[in-house]
């Protein structure tokens, strides 16, 4: 009988602990699940990032005075940014064309003319935009956005939409007329004829 008031003082401090644990459990468990949760939209937003539609939707390019320049400045417009270099007979074959979309759409379509380095320097750049009257934005490829994309020959185009959302990547050429004609129905489909 003498062990009973001992007994009884442990079972209370058990019974004010189980009582303590049962509230802060949830807690505990709430916690972890918002932590776990918030662990899983910063693991999706880094594997985003390095999907097709986030490097091309958070691309920058150097224009050729070596100024950073981000793809969200061309919101409003259906954007080509076209990897190339002087000597890719396929890339020059088709500026002429995208230079007629150019006058036909200049408020609807942009081109991002990007050296993407393989053989250029952002001077081999400016002196061919010297030398043509293309009405591009001539851009050097500083941070590898070609090679992040897979990119391993040219020509290599990624297309954006008026919303900065990323539409489609293409490789290879079509000839002028086909290139003039996909990247036209591409403007039609979000701004009308």
């Amino acid at each position: 009988m003498g062990n009973k008031p001992y007994f009884q003082a442990h079972l209370n401090k058990y019974m004010h602990m189980t009582r303590y644990n049962i509230i802060l459990f949830p807690i505990l468990v709430i916690s972890i699940l918002i932590a776990g949760c918030a662990g899983d939209d910063s693991t999706e937003n880094r594997a985003a990032a390095n999907t097709p539609e986030g490097i091309v939707e958070n691309a920058v390019f150097a224009d050729l005075d070596g100024n950073e320049v981000s793809i969200k400045e061309f919101k409003g417009s259906v954007v080509l940014i076209d990897f190339w270099e002087s000597w890719c007979g396929p890339c020059l074959q088709v500026f002429p064309a995208m230079e007629d979309l150019r006058q036909e759409y200049p408020d609807e379509f942009e081109v991002l003319a990007v050296t993407v380095g393989l053989n250029e320097t952002p001077e081999d750049a400016r002196k061919f935009a010297e030398e043509h009257g293309y009405d591009f934005h001539f851009l050097y490829d500083e941070h590898g956005i070609f090679g992040q994309l897979g990119g391993q020959g040219i020509p290599f185009k990624a297309y954006v939409d008026p919303d900065g959302k990323f539409i489609k990547i293409e490789m290879g050429s079509h000839g002028r007329e086909g290139d003039y004609n996909r990247a036209k129905e591409l403007i039609t489909e979000y701004f009308g004829e």
